[in-house]
């Protein structure tokens, strides 16, 4: 077995889930797993470390265990996609999700030590993408977390996700046919809609898009949600995510908008479409609105580097929508730690409540 543990390296278990997961990919495993004991054996670490390999595949459905049999492989990589009737099932509606609020001991903490450091520069207009210090800040935080590695002139600050919608059909263009989750949140339509663009709905089965409607779709953009999408609570299953990167590669786009993916019980947040694709055509997008609060009305967006300099030719007028000291606020909440110690906080909660129910 070509499988090696450098136990210099922390953590073990990403080690052996990487290298397995590069194999399922690429075709090379696509039956059974060795055993826990077997690869355990082999590579010299416990069968605790392989059994949490095996957790994260399981999690993000590249594997499944089967009662007294082992784990056997359940990703399906293909060259083309069905063409038949589409035969999704709406999925039925699901609430969103309460979380814990951010303490509000840090963020004012944080506020203050904010007008103490910077003084009268919060009254300094932002430049247009953003502060330099909040772009840093999150290009650094994104790639420890979401494996994004970027720099920080493909990232754009705005107030909110509608916002950023509105400058993404500005910069990719108003004739192009936009292609989304039926149902979806209601204002990514709303959104669309009041820019006059084309629409296709391609309705969502159990697993993601379904693959027929997506074989069929005019669309030229996807506009996806793969982690748990609104009102629906779908996930995108790893085949899925990865028949959305090769249904990109024909010269089209993906908008992926990561809403809540932090929250993921997984110890490990599942792949973002960003860092799957190849092709440089995936547009990313988040927002603070679920992780601190609704009312800091930031949201991000990380462009494709083939899109940075038609972004600042375009829509480089553009002045930032989020004030001076809001930005700084976020940057040092990443910087300093309280923000990943807030999430992985309410991780930690919500996978005990889910062992509990279980």
């Amino acid at each position: 077995m070509k499988y090696k543990v450098d136990k210099t390296i922390r953590p073990a278990y990403l080690q052996i889930y990487n290298q397995i997961k590069a194999d399922i990919i690429s075709g090379v495993l696509d039956s059974k797993l060795p055993s826990k004991r077997l690869l355990s054996d082999e590579l010299g670490v416990s069968t605790v470390t392989v059994e949490h390999a095996y957790a994260l595949l399981a999690d993000e459905g590249y594997i499944e265990p089967r009662e007294r049999s082992g784990y056997f492989v359940i990703f399906q990589q293909t060259d083309g996609f069905s063409l038949g009737e589409p035969t999704a099932a709406v999925p039925q509606f699901q609430p969103t999700h309460s979380y814990p609020d951010f303490p509000f001991s840090v963020l004012s903490k944080t506020m203050r030590n904010i007008l103490s450091v910077y003084g009268e520069r919060i009254l300094e207009k932002s430049p247009g993408e953003g502060c330099g210090e909040l772009r840093t800040a999150l290009a650094r935080y994104l790639a420890r977390n979401r494996g994004l590695n970027i720099t920080t002139e493909q990232i754009v600050i705005g107030s909110g996700a509608e916002y950023l919608y509105g400058l993404i059909i500005e910069l990719l263009g108003r004739d192009r046919v936009y292609g989304i989750e039926k149902p979806s949140y209601e204002k990514i339509e709303q959104v669309y809609g009041a820019a006059e663009v084309s629409l296709e709905h391609l309705p969502l089965s159990h697993d993601g898009i379904d693959s027929a409607a997506l074989a069929a779709t005019t669309a030229t953009v996807l506009h996806t949600t793969p982690y748990r999408s609104f009102p629906s609570g779908v996930t995108a299953s790893a085949s899925k995510r990865h028949e959305y990167i090769r249904w990109a590669e024909r010269g089209r786009y993906i908008i992926e908008d990561d809403f809540e993916s932090e929250f993921s019980v997984s110890t490990k947040a599942e792949d973002t479409l960003f860092s799957l694709s190849k092709s440089d055509n995936v547009i990313y997008l988040n927002s603070f609105s679920k992780t601190i609060s609704p009312a800091l009305r930031i949201g991000y967006m990380v462009l494709p580097k083939a899109l940075v300099s038609a972004f600042r030719e375009k829509l480089g007028f553009y002045s930032c929508t989020v004030p001076t000291f809001e930005q700084l606020v976020i940057a040092s909440l990443l910087s300093s730690g309280d923000f990943e110690r807030h999430i992985n906080r309410v991780r930690r909660k919500l996978r005990k409540a889910q062992q509990t129910k279980d």
